[in-house]
């Protein structure tokens, strides 16, 4: 189905008068709750992962348990990684609405295998097959890209998925921590001997299967195609959801008949340009835009999508590699791969280092370097620290990163934050060398740093990345890559960084595993700083399709009384 927006944004006098379109909120919202889903799964087990691997008696060591943890973390984000550029490739091909919906299908069979796991092999599996089935992280940012053709709501757009990662940071850790042995949690609801007895941890993964379910019905109903050329294809599922909505009088608005008279009369009596939104996700597919009487017998002449191809191709699978993975690209893909690979670090270490109980014999610290102590959690309140974390990001992803984002711009804020982030690791370790009253406030003031730096890094990169692609056609093969690299990253990350923390705890050097994340930041500060802005912004001749010069001359070609060449 093709949506009037793309004529609306690439029309000549769009482009040239600086018109900006409309921020499209609906779809927004529909894609907000697909992706809320993830995260609910994905954190649920952080909270209770430690008291899991102690359940199933690999180790009697507790110093080896951040390694078992690490590899259950590892497990998802490896087998994402294999797979990653599979389903950025398959969404070039087959659309992005049925890699998302797969992707969430495949979390909700994980979540429900891992509730049910007797042991570390089948828990391995289960996140297996997770990340084997979910292509999503680079889907999802191809999916925004694409929504969002105009730089101006680039801030905006670009920290609404992390504003829903912060509501699922909440709601996962709460839930995770709440339901995990409600055995022991809550006794006279959850008598011993009964299935909650036998598998301690089906419980708040049953909440995360059903939540995934809500996410996959909302988004066969209402999510819309954003594929440049599979929009054109009939959506069923989007016409049961208008006819749904059409029988709720609160949202009969929203769901006006569509049918192919009614349309083509709509699209006859409304000028071509037009800076009221439409309702993205109510209309029928058969009938484009360019196949209009009304866009027929106009001066501009439509613009093909194949003519966006820079290789005239169908698609990104024409475009050469080289031409796809320009210098610019290539380090964005990097940045991003070593950004994911020390925050996932610190997502799986934290939970951890809180739940690390002290040693039996503690021994006297040899400063500044060498040292062993630990905060000795329980399951509930790793998850209450983990829930007021997510609540402490959603806050600010919603009134804080946008506007500096707006202000100091993408690649300037990147930088800054690649070159500072590495602090943040030297100095995490030493919480436990805090007085005892002063203890959580270090921790509070350690994941406000974290969450204000992570906030900001993760738009500011994807912003980058979109704006440094060659082609619109090439984004999700680029963000398959990046998502692939993001993975492989993530997959290390946990279980290396366990190892060290293992080590660490053993030579009496805990705080290991923090600095080799700090190293590993410097690292991606150099990359970082190798970034330039994208040519388009320098010449200031982008047009509003990705900030593409090759579109805007095509917009220009069609724009001109002779036919295009």
């Amino acid at each position: 189905m093709r949506n009037n927006s793309f004529v609306k944004d690439t029309h000549p006098s769009n482009v040239r008068n600086g018109a900006v379109p409309p921020f499209p909120k609906r779809q927004m919202l529909v894609l907000a709750i697909c992706r809320i889903c993830e995260p609910i799964a994905f954190m649920g087990i952080f909270p209770y992962i430690y008291f899991m691997i102690e359940d199933f008696h690999i180790t009697e060591d507790k110093s080896r348990i951040s390694f078992y943890a690490g590899m259950v973390t590892s497990a998802f984000t490896f087998a994402e990684f294999s797979t990653g550029l599979l389903w950025g490739r398959l969404s070039d091909k087959v659309g992005r609405k049925p890699v998302l919906l797969t992707g969430l299908i495949g979390t909700a069979l994980s979540v429900l295998i891992f509730g049910f796991a007797p042991n570390l092999t089948v828990a391995l599996i289960a996140r297996a097959i997770g990340g084997l089935l979910n292509g999503n992280m680079g889907v999802l940012q191809t999916t925004v890209a694409e929504l969002v053709t105009s730089k101006e709501h680039q801030p905006r757009a670009y920290t609404i998925m992390p504003v829903v990662w912060c509501l699922g940071s909440i709601v996962g850790p709460m839930i995770g921590g709440a339901l995990a042995r409600p055995c022991i949690s809550y006794p006279a609801l959850f008598p011993a001997g009964s299935i909650w007895d036998e598998y301690p941890y089906l419980l708040p993964n049953l909440f995360s299967a059903f939540v995934v379910v809500v996410g996959v019905i909302n988004g066969i109903l209402f999510l819309e195609e954003t594929h440049p050329e599979k929009k054109l294809r009939r959506d069923r599922g989007l016409e049961l959801g208008n006819w749904i909505l059409s029988k709720l009088p609160i949202f009969r608005k929203c769901a006006e008949s569509r049918d192919e008279k009614s349309k083509l009369a709509e699209m006859e009596a409304q000028p071509l340009i037009d800076h009221d939104e439409q309702l993205p996700g109510y209309q029928t597919n058969e009938n484009s835009p360019e196949n209009s009487p009304r866009i027929r017998s106009a001066s501009v002449p439509s613009i093909s999508w194949d003519s966006l191809d820079l290789e005239s191709g169908h698609g990104s699978s024409n475009l050469g590699v080289s031409k796809i993975f320009t210098r610019p690209v290539v380090l964005n893909i990097i940045s991003f791969g070593i950004l994911a690979f020390h925050t996932m670090t610190f997502d799986q270490l934290f939970p951890v280092f809180l739940s690390t109980a002290p040693p039996d014999h503690p021994t006297t610290p040899s400063l500044p370097f060498k040292f062993v102590d630990g905060f000795g959690l329980d399951s509930k309140t790793v998850g209450i620290i983990l829930s007021a974390q997510g609540a402490y990001q959603l806050l600010i992803n919603m009134f804080i990163i946008p506007p500096v984002l707006k202000h100091f711009g993408a690649r300037r804020l990147f930088r800054f934050l690649v070159i500072a982030y590495f602090l943040l690791y030297l100095i995490t370790p030493y919480l436990v060398l805090l007085p005892e009253k002063y203890r959580m406030i270090g921790v509070g003031m350690v994941l406000v740093w974290k969450c204000t730096f992570a906030s900001m890094a993760y738009p500011s990169n994807a912003i980058l990345t979109a704006d440094s692609s060659p082609s619109p056609l090439a984004l999700g093969t680029i963000n398959g890559v990046a998502a692939s690299t993001a993975s492989l990253c993530r997959a290390f990350g946990p279980t290396i960084s366990g190892i060290l923390y293992a080590v660490g705890l053993q030579s009496g050097y805990s705080g290991l595993a923090w600095w080799c994340s700090a190293f590993v930041a410097i690292s991606g500060a150099i990359v970082g700083l190798q970034i330039q802005e994208p040519q388009s912004h320098i010449d200031g001749n982008a047009a509003p399709t990705n900030n593409n010069p090759e579109i805007t001359n095509v917009i220009d070609r069609a724009a001109s009384p002779e036919p295009a060449s």
